[in-house]
């Protein structure tokens, strides 16, 4: 089994359900800059040219969160409730409110902080963040009072929208996200640093990455 990967934010939550469960992979990073992925034989694979892809034998998936819940039902792991269709849908609920809200409302604070300097792109441009902080704490605000007294997403266990909501939002502090108001998302998000796989998801280093981004 492979994965394809960069140092983006839908990789490493791949990269982590893979190393939290234990699987044994071949893991392939792909050089964005360099555009390795609009290459034929990496388009051949993913067609959207993005990242990450898996291969398992003749079956190649791509989308981060069809790739985590492939992996925790291979595994017969409860990070996707293989068997139970009302578990299935109330994690679907959050990963269709990421994609469709969350995502790009932290999605700016995290390209200015973490992208730019991940890619060296530039210096982060601050001053179009502030139109973001409205649609930001709307979306803080459901999120904070879903996670009043419960320590993640769904189902009262890890699951794999955990590792969907967290992906950019672990970086709340480095790109200035102003999250610090709302102490059930940061007590979730630190909950999750708990988990070494979720600390060190890279498969070429074993710092805490999340911690701050990559010069």
């Amino acid at each position: 089994m492979q994965i394809y990967w960069i140092r983006a934010q839908a990789p490493p939550r791949v990269l982590a359900v893979a190393k939290h469960l234990g699987f044994h992979i071949e893991y392939i990073e792909k050089d964005l800059m360099a555009g390795a992925m609009k290459k034929p034989d990496y388009a051949a694979l993913n067609p959207n040219m993005k990242a990450p892809t898996l291969v398992d034998g003749e079956l190649v998936l791509w989308e981060s969160s069809a790739i985590m819940a492939y992996l925790s039902a291979k595994a017969r792991a409860d990070l996707w409730p293989l068997d139970h269709v009302a578990g299935q849908v109330e994690i679907l609920r959050w990963l269709s409110w990421n994609d469709q809200h969350w995502a790009p409302a932290v999605g700016p604070f995290y390209f200015e902080h973490v992208v730019k300097p991940t890619f060296q792109i530039g210096l982060p441009d601050r001053e179009t963040l502030p139109s973001k902080v409205a649609a930001l704490q709307s979306y803080a605000g459901v999120l904070n009072n879903h996670l009043d007294g419960r320590r993640y997403i769904a189902l009262n266990r890890l699951t794999i929208a955990d590792f969907h909501l967290a992906s950019m939002a672990t970086y709340w502090r480095v790109s200035e996200m102003p999250l610090d108001r709302y102490p059930n998302i940061v007590e979730w998000l630190e909950t999750l640093m708990e988990l070494p796989a979720w600390r060190a998801p890279w498969p070429d280093r074993d710092n805490d990455w999340f911690l701050q981004p990559t010069s």
